[in-house]
Parts: structure tokens; C-alpha cells; sequence
């Protein structure tokens, strides 16, 4: 008779034990985590006893990877899709300024209140020159914001759209990269 109440003992625990972990999340939280397949939560069994085998695991819900990764951005945009758009604040003056350039060349320069300050188109070559900088650049491996040590006092700060990645750096902590990609681009004013 001992022999039979050990062995129900132990399967009983060994059933409790499966119930706690099938009710556990993913990450090992506890049961009732919010989910359509929760388990309700499970006496505890006694301290001194353990299971007599081990529970069987159970597997997570099939879910799909989440997506993170951006639009790709060896993928030349059509033509009025934006190609990269640089914004430049402060200097002297603390004044802001935007640069849109689309997929065909054609640019944009907006004011600090968005107002359209100028326009105008690249040269084919030109174009060309900035999306290779652009690639260059590999905007995914940039710091998403780089600044310098000592701060430059009345110094410009850039912010870089491009390709579903966005990076920021003050004109001290630019890298060689961005600063290329400064130099293809329009003038940020009109003078």
C-alpha cells in the first residue's frame, strides 16, 4: 500500500509540476500573463517534495518573428520618394534649416517653420556622387547620435534621414562619412 501512495504522490507532483510550467510565460513569468492560452495558477505542492520525473517542456506559442529591419537601402527611391533629408540647427544665429532631396535629384530647402526657402535639381553626376556617399555612409553601423567633448559652443548639430535609418551628430563628432555627404549636398542657406 506505501508503495502505491508514493507513486501516486509522486505522480500527482509530477502532474502539478507540468500544470506551474505549461502556465508560465516564455520568459519564466508566473501564469495568467494575459494570454488567450494561460493556465490558471496551480497550488504549490509541498516543499519537501519533488517530482519523480521531470516535466515535460512545453513549447512556445508558434508566433512569427517580429520585423525590425528598415526598407533596404541599396535600393535606389522612385523618384519622388525622399533620398536623404538633412536638417542643421544652431550656429550664431541658432537658426534651422532642412534639405530634402528626392530619388530624382530634385532638392528642397525648408525654413525652421517649414517653409520653403529654395528649390532646385542635381546634376546626374552630382546625384550619383551622393548616393554613393550615401552607401558609404552605412547609416545602420552610425552611432544614432554623436556628440563632441568639448561641446563647440554656437556649433551646428545635423540630423540624417536615410534609407529607415536616422542619426544625429554635432558638427565636432561628424564622421568622415557624413561629412562627405555635407559636402554633396545644396546650400542650407541661401547666401
Amino acid at each position: 500500500m506505501r508503495a502505491f501512495r508514493a507513486a501516486a504522490v509522486a505522480t500527482v507532483t509530477a502532474v502539478l509540476s507540468a500544470v506551474v510550467l505549461a502556465g508560465c510565460g516564455p520568459s519564466g513569468s508566473g501564469a495568467g500573463s494575459g494570454g488567450d492560452g494561460d493556465a490558471p495558477p496551480a497550488t504549490p505542492t509541498s516543499a519537501g517534495s519533488a517530482p519523480a520525473t521531470p516535466p515535460a517542456a512545453t513549447p512556445p506559442p508558434a508566433t512569427p518573428p517580429a520585423t525590425t529591419t528598415p526598407p533596404a537601402a541599396s535600393q535606389p527611391p522612385a523618384a519622388g520618394e525622399t533620398l536623404v533629408r538633412v536638417s542643421r540647427s544652431g550656429g550664431f544665429a541658432g537658426e534651422t534649416h532642412t534639405l530634402i532631396v528626392k530619388g530624382d535629384g530634385s532638392w528642397t530647402r525648408l525654413d525652421g517653420k517649414a517653409k520653403q526657402e529654395g528649390s532646385g535639381r542635381l546634376e546626374q553626376a552630382d546625384l550619383d556622387a551622393l548616393r554613393a556617399a550615401l552607401t558609404e555612409a552605412d547609416f545602420a553601423r552610425l552611432p544614432r547620435i554623436a556628440t563632441s567633448s568639448p561641446k563647440i559652443f554656437d556649433g551646428f548639430f545635423y540630423a540624417f534621414v536615410h534609407g529607415g535609418y536616422e542619426v544625429a551628430a554635432d558638427q565636432g563628432a561628424l564622421s568622415p562619412a557624413l561629412d562627405k555627404v555635407l559636402g554633396l549636398l545644396p546650400s542650407f542657406t541661401n547666401g
